[in-house]
């Protein structure tokens, strides 16, 4: 029954792990501010759909080769601190 839990657990994961964009991880630096985070993503080939300071991070929605993802850049070190796949 654990194996089994396990086993279901993983396939569920497989497909967020996929389709999280290979060049972007945590602890990157992107910039400290909204522009240079743009200007970093843009020339990463990546397009900008929204971006905005909200709760002290700079988010950004960006989209490359059908894989969309949210993140987190945070505005003291500039490093990319979250991502989410979409």
């Amino acid at each position: 029954m654990r194996k089994l839990f396990i086993l279901g657990a993983m396939a569920l994961a497989i497909p967020a792990l996929a389709d999280t964009p290979a060049d972007l991880s945590t602890d990157m630096v992107l910039g400290k501010t909204l522009e240079e985070v743009q200007a970093s993503l843009t020339s990463m080939g990546y397009e900008v759909r929204k971006s905005e300071v909200e709760d002290g991070m700079i988010e950004a929605y960006v989209v490359r080769d059908d894989s969309m993802a949210e993140i987190y850049v945070s505005p003291k070190t500039g490093k990319l601190t979250r991502i989410k796949a979409r």
